[in-house]
């Protein structure tokens, strides 16, 4: 019963603020439970508002005596002089404002703010909108990281989720004035922003599998995603020239779902063509027959032709039982980005066998620089990155938004994104940018993660 007078208590509470708000004008954007230690300095800062107008949204901070208590909640206005977008749950940013009243395009953005759009969907009600959430999370703090080195940003943020209409977002005229435009996430909106970045020269940088034909024709797009055929051709590419001096064995793991093919058929027709010898085998034949498909002369190279744990499991222990009745063999594995997900489990045999994983992305966990950034957002949003995603999404718009605004504000409209025109160190996710014929830019970078017989493990930059 006391919980039930407490809670009607709290509603009454809220709903007297609310009309408060709402009778001195105030649009309020969302409401605040109050955590331990925070202050309301800290709370204004973390939804880009000054602190007058958390007050003026909350009277009962004007009297005298008045302390923030853990579990209540108080209203959070919009930021005056900044357009009403639909409710994102995070802290908004905020940078300095060009101090003379001149058109943005008349000053070169490499001597003012770089002014950010963001149109993605930012909301909590499906996996979608969590981890735009999170990704944007990632922007600002790279863009606090960026502020550290005189690089102002100002932040505009819309909620564009997948059943709404990005033209009514290109409509506000803050849109218009925007550097550049982070986003979309759904292939049918690529169309209307690329078309709108024509218009009012506007880069536009797509973060995620988005396969559009919009980058092969407009020079203001950068496309981060690489679709599986093209990343496959990377990868074989790399694979060439790294084990060209090695004898490849390809085992067929009976998987019968298995994606794969269109990797182990690709890097089978280049070494033929290369007039590089091979083996098959299966995970099902004797011991004396998977032994003979190995050179005991030349490092091997393995290629399995699935990305399930179930399989690896079986191949690892395939390869232990042939290490242990054939000592002298060399064994290195060469897998899919897939296994990242299994390196809590594969870890000991991915060092054992000298293991090789590309992939677009690498989650350190025991490196310092990963388990900073984890800290800091952890501190600024009180909440942990999603556990259960690879990559990390806050790192990923850590690295993205790092790279990408440091880079106009070196070289302005200039900035292609080619190899060391930043030269930004990445967390997690390198990028590396081509121009495609007379389009735009698409990311070219991978990653050969090593894991070492000496128990450690390197990047490989390509």
């Amino acid at each position: 019963m006391k919980q039930i007078i407490r809670y009607y208590l709290l509603l009454v509470c809220v709903a007297f603020s609310v009309e408060t708000a709402l009778a001195q004008q105030i649009k309020i954007r969302e409401q605040h439970e109050v955590k331990r230690k925070e202050t309301i300095f800290g709370i204004s800062r973390m939804y880009g508002i000054t602190i007058q107008e958390l007050i003026d949204a909350n009277p009962e901070m004007n009297t005298p005596g008045y302390e923030l208590k853990k579990g209540d909640y108080i209203n959070i206005p919009w930021p005056k002089n900044q357009p009403q977008t639909p409710n994102t749950d995070v802290p908004a940013a905020t940078s300095k404002q060009p101090e003379a009243p001149v058109r943005v395009e008349a000053v070169d953005v490499r001597n003012r703010e770089i002014r950010v759009g963001i149109m993605l969907p930012l909301h909590k009600v499906n996996g979608d909108g969590k981890r735009m959430l999170e990704y944007y999370r990632g922007i600002l703090m790279a863009c606090d990281s960026l502020r550290a080195n005189n690089i102002s940003t100002d932040i505009r943020a819309w909620n564009v989720a997948e059943d709404t209409d990005i033209r009514t977002f290109l409509a506000d005229h803050k849109a218009a004035e925007c550097d550049v435009i982070i986003g979309p996430l759904y292939t049918k909106m690529v169309k209307p922003l690329a078309d709108f970045a024509t218009q009012h020269d506007i880069r536009v940088f797509i973060p995620f599998s988005i396969n559009s034909h919009e980058v092969l024709v407009n020079r203001n797009i950068m496309q981060v995603y690489q679709p599986a055929t093209e990343q496959n051709e990377t990868i074989i590419n790399h694979f060439m020239e790294r084990f060209s001096d090695t004898h490849p064995v390809f085992i067929d793991c009976n998987d019968t779902t298995s994606q794969k093919g269109i990797f182990t058929f690709g890097l089978r027709r280049r070494l033929e063509t290369k007039g590089i010898a091979y083996k098959i085998t299966n995970l099902n034949s004797s011991d004396g027959a998977f032994f003979s498909s190995f050179s005991t002369t030349k490092r091997n190279i393995v290629i399995l032709n699935t990305g399930r744990s179930k399989e690896l499991n079986a191949a690892m222990a395939k390869l232990n039982g042939l290490r242990l009745s054939h000592p002298e063999l060399q064994i290195s594995v060469f897998g899919y980005t897939d296994w990242m997900l299994y390196t809590r489990y594969q870890l000991e045999n991915f060092y054992k066998f000298d293991t090789y994983i590309p992939a677009p992305f690498f989650t350190n966990f025991s490196s310092y620089q990963t388990e900073r950034i984890m800290q800091k957002y952890r501190w600024n949003f009180h909440c942990d990155m999603m556990s259960n995603a690879l990559p990390r999404f806050a790192i990923t718009g850590f690295d993205h938004a790092y790279f990408l605004l440091k880079g106009i504000h070196m070289y302005g409209k200039n900035f292609s994104g080619g190899s060391g025109m930043v030269g930004y160190t990445p967390i997690q996710t390198p990028l590396h940018f081509e121009r495609i014929g007379n389009g735009g830019l698409k990311n070219r970078s991978m990653i050969f993660v090593h894991y070492m017989p000496e128990r450690r493990t390197e990047s490989i930059y390509f």
